[in-house]
């Protein structure tokens, strides 16, 4: 009867560990699936075109513009305008062929009218708040954001006074609202005014606007080919680094190599960051001792559009902070070897100074440098 029982739950506990095996291989069989996609599929990508727009009233310091405006590219700053360059200054090379063109005088345009739009916006609040003295600043956020795989657009456009939120765009309803009482009055004299105009740059100007800049950096961006890559450490110690950078558009895989086959362990992936260039670059860190991975070959695999770089993980194909340490001692050496130069020199000179008194040194100067009187004049 017992033996029985045994057997039963032995079975039983076999059959649920042949469950949990399936289940396992299953699970692992997805996510084999799901990183093979994940090479081959490249997402789509948000690219967001807003302007920041500033207005100070009051008493300024001396050269600080009243007026000024940057706008960005998914973060990076394309250009800068304000009320005493009264100019469009482009801040990327990639802009600067585009700063010639009748479009970007058109764009300079555009600012100039925006500032002329704006320039009555803190007399016009500082009456309704019944302000009459002070320093007093109107900040306007405005743009859109953009799918390059779906085509989705939103435009934003975003209003502050004194740094509170004032009043803002409802794209839905194309209507500003506001939560700010004071606020209605400007937001009803917008809503009468403003709709077309609203769905007119929001709609169809923004965006293009946005895709032609895109053109732009990803014709000058490209050219700079496949990414750079890199095998680093802090010191022979340290886990490995494989560094991709300067390559566009931004999407890469890193991958680590274990005698043929993917080996995904004591492996992190650092975050993509971009350069400021318009690059980017991105970091896949081996945190596996150095006397094991000098035993078999590892191999970092950087997957691009532009092309697949690998590098097989060699003691002499890593870079190291210590070259750098290494400038310390060898300067410092160098130094000592000067000084010892002059200390002898100093000494020559001082012995002569017994059959001709022209010249002697004085050595309280020393190391920095031998000071010679010669002819009752001093030289160094």
């Amino acid at each position: 009867m017992w033996c029985f029982l045994i057997l039963s739950k032995i079975k039983q506990f076999i059959i649920i560990i042949f469950y949990l095996f399936i289940i396992f291989w299953i699970f692992f069989f997805i996510f084999l699936v799901l990183k093979a996609l994940c090479r081959l599929v490249v997402c789509s990508e948000w690219h967001i075109f807003p302007t920041l727009y500033t207005e100070i009233n009051g008493e300024t310091i001396a050269g600080f513009p009243e007026v000024s405006a940057v706008t960005t590219l998914d973060g990076q700053q394309i250009d800068y305008y304000d009320s005493e360059i009264k100019k469009l200054i482009p801040k990327q090379d990639w802009m600067k062929k585009f700063a010639s063109g009748d479009r970007w005088k058109e764009y300079t345009e555009y600012r100039e009218r925006v500032q002329q739009i704006n320039k009555l916006n803190i007399p016009v609040l500082m009456q309704r708040f019944n302000q009459s003295h002070g320093v007093h600043t109107y900040q306007r956020m405005y743009g859109c954001d953009w799918d390059d795989e779906t085509g989705e657009l939103h435009g934003f456009d975003q209003h502050g006074y004194d740094g509170e939120d004032f009043i803002s765009l409802d794209m839905k309803d194309l209507r500003y609202d506001t939560l700010f009482p004071k606020g209605v009055i400007t937001m009803m004299e917008w809503k009468n005014d403003r709709k077309l105009l609203i769905q007119k740059y929001y709609q169809y100007e923004c965006v293009d606007w946005l895709k032609h800049l895109l053109t732009l950096r990803k014709a000058s961006l490209e050219k700079r080919g496949t990414p750079e890559l890199s095998l680093l450490h802090k010191d022979p110690f340290s886990p490995v680094e494989c560094h991709a950078t300067g390559f566009y558009p931004s999407a890469v895989t890193i991958t680590w190599l274990r005698n043929g086959e993917d080996h995904d362990e004591e492996v992190d992936l650092g975050e993509l960051l971009q350069n400021e260039d318009g690059t980017f670059q991105k970091t896949s860190i081996l945190r596996v001792p150095p006397d094991e991975w000098k035993k078999d070959q590892y191999v970092c695999v950087v997957e691009h559009k532009t092309g697949t770089i690998q590098k097989i993980l060699r003691e002499n194909e890593i870079k190291s902070n210590d070259s750098e340490l290494l400038k310390v001692p060898i300067l410092l050496f160098l130094y000592v070897i000067i000084c010892l130069f002059k200390y002898i020199f100093c000494i020559f000179k001082d012995l002569q100074k017994h059959t001709s008194k022209k010249y002697f040194c004085l050595w309280r100067e020393f190391p920095y440098s031998c000071i010679f009187i010669f002819q009752s004049k001093i030289y160094k």
